[in-house]
């Protein structure tokens, strides 16, 4: 049970977010944009540390000199993947105009989603893999601190939901503002699930995997997150978020780890 709530915690976090639009009148500010990607950006560099590339390293003490191996290994593998999916999936993200991705004419709404629900994926895999870790009983990931990634994550994604629905509203309706957003959020229970459907495949490969979260994650923070909260004014608005972000999940993985 406790696994099953710890998955689904990531997706009600967006799915709260999402309910935003029923809420609040009009887009968010531009100011509080960047306060809540930079927030993002802050708690999904930290996660990545803390939660996933320490124990990957942690995990292959027995290599000795060589224990970072696994996890620069998955690292650049999820990097790799990320870069993949961001150059064949048609996706548009907020502020422009210009889809990245394969040529396509899907409707921007559709690319909107696609680009927030491409940074969910690994974000469902790092919750995933660490439940999974959990499960192999590793002294690098217990109960708490997979409990602490996962309430990490979701704290995120509340802002996140909020930024993907809300500019949807004036041209698709709340309802479907608010399907959209959520629909964003669906891949992350799916990929945890799928993570621990191979838990015990996975196990002497937990520290690759763990990096391969880890890398895929980052690449989202350095392609997207970053430029979106630095770009035009105040930007120092988003690194404060990132500072906020990133302190608030080194102080969940510590005292709940």
């Amino acid at each position: 049970m406790d696994i099953l709530t710890g998955i689904l915690i990531p997706f009600i976090g967006t799915t709260a977010g999402s309910a935003c639009v029923f809420f609040l009148r009009g887009e968010l500010k531009p100011g509080v944009q960047k306060a809540f990607l930079g927030f993002a950006s802050g708690v999904m560099v930290a996660a990545s540390v803390w939660s996933l590339l320490i124990p990957a390293m942690e995990m292959s003490d027995g290599l000795g000199r060589l224990a970072f191996l696994p996890a620069v290994t998955g690292f650049l593998l999820g990097m790799a993947f990320l870069l993949f999916l961001d150059m064949v999936v048609p996706h548009l993200h907020m502020d422009t105009d210009q889809p990245e991705g394969a040529k396509s004419n899907w409707k921007k709404s559709t690319m909107l989603v696609l680009a927030v629900t491409l940074h969910n994926i690994p974000e469902g895999m790092a919750v995933g893999v660490a439940f999974a870790g959990m499960l192999a009983k590793s002294e690098s990931i217990t109960l708490a601190g997979a409990m602490a990634l996962s309430l990490g994550i979701a704290i995120q994604n509340f802002p996140e939901g909020a930024v993907i629905s809300l500019p949807l509203k004036e041209a698709a309706g709340q309802k479907k503002a608010f399907v959209y957003g959520m629909l964003s959020g669906i891949v992350e229970p799916i990929g945890a699930g799928l993570m621990l459907l191979l838990a015990e495949k996975l196990e002497p490969f937990m520290p690759y995997f763990l990096s391969f979260a880890a890398g895929a994650m980052l690449y989202v923070v350095v392609e997207e997150l970053v430029p979106e909260a630095s770009e035009g004014e105040h930007s120092n608005i988003g690194t404060i978020g990132f500072a906020i972000g990133f302190a608030l999940m080194m102080v969940l993985d510590v005292a709940l780890g």
